[in-house]
């Protein structure tokens, strides 16, 4: 661990108090200077902290970052998060983990930005990542087949519809999920999911997972053509949230939904995810890439494809597609 983040654990362990230069020494086998360096470097990083005569240290107040320091700070993960790569801004952190992925990063690697300038959704499309939300995506390495890998967007639709109904009061309105991954608060986007793959026929090498939550964004700042559909946490809640513990507990549920995967354990995270998807029961239409369907959205397979029925009563599963709901039911 770097001097610098065994310096701010032990300052946020004593929750506000002053703690001695010296006690700091002692307990880290650090020299006095080794530690005023630590603290030195975590003033520059943004953190707010006192240096009293005869008192010490005290941390007053934790900058407002995504910081790889504050996410592993309470951290309950055993594999995902353990290796963080932070940006004030990147690109695309889909991009981002590809590559490392393809160079080896180990299973659970986390990239995570404070804002996107080429943030990437479904079918191509730009997602708009501006500072004040949780952009991240995380390299998984499952023992899985490829017919599996979709399973991962429904998990992780899961992990943080959950997160988000625990942080929103009951007055923000209903917490769904809307095929194949968008995390919705009254119908209003406040999260989607961007899941990559890297396979061969018969075994996955890595998967990328990208997550992006509107946590303190203000949705009127979004592109004219997304802002209404769109809402943000903070609006949700009525005053800013907590982006690292938000990130914390999703990585948390994340991670036990991922290897309740790889132990074969998947039906109560479909179970879930059919109470939460608030596409099903709905006539849709579907847009792929070649053409549109249109049917009443019955339930999903163990894939994670969308079963539609037609009017005819004829079933047919779809696994990409973008999803709209209808209004008028279509005539027979």
């Amino acid at each position: 661990m770097p001097t610098k983040e065994s310096v701010l654990f032990i300052l946020k362990e004593e929750e506000g108090s002053y703690i001695s230069g010296a006690d700091i020494s002692s307990r880290l086998s650090l020299s006095r200077t080794a530690v005023w360096k630590g603290v030195k470097s975590l003033r520059e990083e943004g953190y707010e902290i006192d240096a009293a005569p005869r008192l010490g240290y005290r941390l007053v107040k934790a900058p407002d970052l995504l910081l790889p320091s504050e996410i592993r700070y309470g951290l309950s993960t055993k594999v995902l998060g353990r290796e963080i790569y932070y940006f004030d801004e990147v690109v695309s952190t889909n991009d981002f983990a590809e590559e490392l992925a393809s160079r080896g990063a180990s299973e659970g690697t986390l990239v995570v930005t404070e804002r996107q300038i080429g943030g990437k959704g479904r079918l191509g499309r730009r997602w708009f990542s501006p500072s004040g939300g949780i952009w991240f995506s995380v390299v998984l390495r499952p023992k899985i087949s490829p017919l599996d890998a979709p399973k991962i967007t429904l998990l992780a639709g899961v992990a943080v519809a959950d997160v988000i109904k625990e942080v929103t009061p009951p007055s923000a309105g209903e917490i769904g999920i809307k095929w194949p991954n968008d995390v919705l608060i009254n119908t209003r986007k406040v999260a989607g999911i961007l899941t990559e793959m890297s396979a061969e026929v018969d075994r996955v090498n890595f998967v990328v997972l990208g997550i992006g939550v509107n946590a303190n964004v203000d949705s009127r700042d979004f592109p004219s053509d997304l802002h209404p559909g769109v809402v943000s946490l903070s609006e949700a809640v009525g005053e800013k949230v907590d982006r690292v513990a938000i990130l914390r507990t999703i990585l948390r549920r994340l991670e036990e939904g991922y290897l309740g995967l790889q132990r074969g354990e998947f039906g109560p995270v479909l179970t879930r995810w059919r109470d939460l998807c608030e596409t099903l029961g709905s006539w849709v239409k579907v847009a792929m890439l070649e053409g549109e369907i249109v049917g009443e959205a019955v339930d999903v397979d163990e894939h994670g494809g969308l079963i539609l029925r037609d009017v005819s009563g004829k079933e047919r599963v779809v696994h990409a597609g973008d999803v709209t709901v209808l209004r008028k039911l279509p005539h027979s």
